[in-house]
């Protein structure tokens, strides 16, 4: 099906904006590659004391990466407002948001196909119920993001936002958390276009109809 130009603008301005952030992000966590208070660090956390590798990072230094990983954040906020304002004002939002109570079903049925448990794919529009899950999922963890990234950012002046994430520490732990998830759905992400390469094509040119 056709992808408005909106879509696809926005698609790939986030593409941008989530690799500066990342590659910035992980630059700023080689500063302190700890999780946890100083002296308390976290138990969980296999690469304590491990700065990311160097072809993983963007920035340079550390201030250098604090002002590319600002710049790429609002970058990826207004991106997302013009992107809901368009969802709101088109109606694609019915199109490609998950709906738990209609599309619960069509996604574990979709995921038994992919996983060739089943041999028939469950109908589907646009987006499978399966990608819906997956592109929501993807779109909270972006909130998420965001929300923690300001709770690091400004945890005196939007203390009620640190503590939702129970603590500055906490909020550092859940913003490196957010980033891998977001990176494993990429992994997914690819994995579906590679499944359904006409839908990478129609990202790029818009597509025609079916």
């Amino acid at each position: 099906m056709p992808q408005p130009w909106v879509i696809r603008v926005a698609h790939w301005v986030n593409v941008a904006a989530l690799v500066l952030m990342a590659g910035s992000g992980l630059e700023i966590l080689a500063a302190y590659p700890d999780l946890g208070p100083r002296g308390a660090a976290y138990g969980w956390y296999p690469f304590a004391g491990q700065a990311p590798p160097g072809w993983l990072r963007l920035g340079g230094w550390l201030a250098g990466a604090r002002s590319l990983h600002f710049a790429a954040a609002w970058l990826l906020v207004v991106n997302a407002l013009v992107y809901l304002g368009y969802w709101a004002a088109s109606g694609e939002w019915r199109r490609r948001l998950f709906r738990p109570r209609g599309d619960t079903s069509g996604a574990v049925g979709m995921a038994l196909y992919y996983l060739r448990l089943r041999k028939q794919a469950p109908p589907a529009d646009l987006y499978n119920p399966l990608q819906r899950l997956a592109y929501t999922t993807a779109f909270l963890l972006g909130v998420v993001e965001v929300a923690s990234g300001l709770a690091i950012y400004k945890p005196v002046q939007l203390s009620w936002l640190a503590a939702a994430f129970g603590g500055y520490d906490s909020a550092r732990a859940i913003h490196l958390v957010a980033l891998v998830l977001l990176a494993l759905f990429t992994v997914g992400h690819v994995a579906l276009v590679l499944l359904h390469p006409r839908s990478l094509a129609e990202m790029v040119t818009g597509g025609t109809p079916r």
